[in-house]
């Protein structure tokens, strides 16, 4: 019987947005890949610590049972073979469970999201993020001088959304660069009853809502749950067709904040989520202070 990765979440993440590999990262980019090389394979019995998105990938892989495998999640990394060895062993040390890993050793990786049908590309490489946008993947740069998620919500997966360019096209966006906020917030109550077209990462939501469901379904599931919330900077009356565009696709997101341009940061640090996308790099860098984040480098705004 043929392996697939078919009706499971599939996610693909570097080791840098896993774990900390920051220091020896550092030594990478000074153009000496020998001495990284060296480096990595001195350390193979260290256990690298937990990176930014560790949280969001430790509770994701909770999912799973014996039975029923509902997530994979897959190294794609830039690093060497040799590198991958320390990854998997940090997996192991660390109670991830990775099985299945791709190494390019200097070159784009982003290729090999098409034969993983992957449903999120998390990267601390921000070359190798917007060529996985572009292909048509959920893709995101980690910032790695986030903070790490908190722990008070062990048994609940929490992802927080901006809307705008990222679960949402950017034509309202487009409306806003061009007219400013009176132009886009007449042009938002005018089509409030049309669904915005969807963004990069609909996909993504999607496949949480139906692990979600699976979750819930099934009798003895495992206690994990995902918890979703829309983080915009939209204000009435320009909510209208957000809260409606969700409605069309069937899918409910547990919390929405309008905050009508306020800062971002302070919200999400009481939402607590072990993962937060946006496409504007200044929410993101402010997120960034408060909880783990990452940008989506698409839409108008990174034109």
């Amino acid at each position: 019987m043929s392996v697939s990765l078919e009706n499971k979440l599939v996610v693909a993440i570097s080791s840098r947005a896993l774990f900390n590999f920051e220091e020896e990262n550092r030594i990478f980019e000074s153009g000496d890949p020998g001495a990284y090389m060296a480096l990595q394979l001195q350390r193979l019995d260290l256990p690298a610590r937990p990176g930014i998105a560790f949280s969001l990938i430790k509770k994701l892989l909770a999912f799973n049972e014996p039975e029923q495998q509902r997530v994979e999640v897959v190294i794609l990394s830039r690093n060497d073979p040799v590198s991958g060895m320390r990854i998997f062993r940090s997996g192991h040390a660390n109670e991830i469970k990775l099985q299945r890993g791709v190494f390019t050793q200097g070159r784009a990786p982003f290729r090999y999201l098409r034969p993983l049908g992957a449903h999120l590309f998390l990267s601390a490489n921000a070359e190798d993020v917007r060529e996985a946008l572009n292909a048509g993947f959920p893709a995101a740069r980690v910032l790695t001088e986030s903070v790490l998620a908190g722990t008070n919500y062990p048994q609940e997966v929490r992802i927080a959304f901006d809307g705008d360019a990222v679960l949402f096209s950017d034509e309202a966006e487009r409306v806003f660069q061009a007219q400013g906020l009176d132009a886009f917030q007449q042009h938002e109550s005018s089509k409030a009853a049309h669904p915005l077209p969807e963004g990069p990462f609909k996909p993504l939501l999607v496949a949480l809502h139906r692990l979600q469901q699976a979750g819930i379904s099934t009798p003895s599931a495992s206690p994990m749950r995902i918890r979703t919330a829309l983080v915009t900077a939209r204000s009435a009356p320009a909510h209208e067709r957000a809260i409606r565009t969700l409605m069309d696709w069937n899918i409910q997101v547990d919390e929405a904040m309008f905050l009508g341009g306020l800062p971002k940061g302070e919200f999400l640090r009481e939402f607590e989520p072990d993962f937060f996308f946006d496409d504007q790099t200044g929410h993101v860098n402010h997120a960034a202070r408060h909880v783990p984040a990452g940008h989506v480098a698409g839409g108008i705004t990174n034109a």
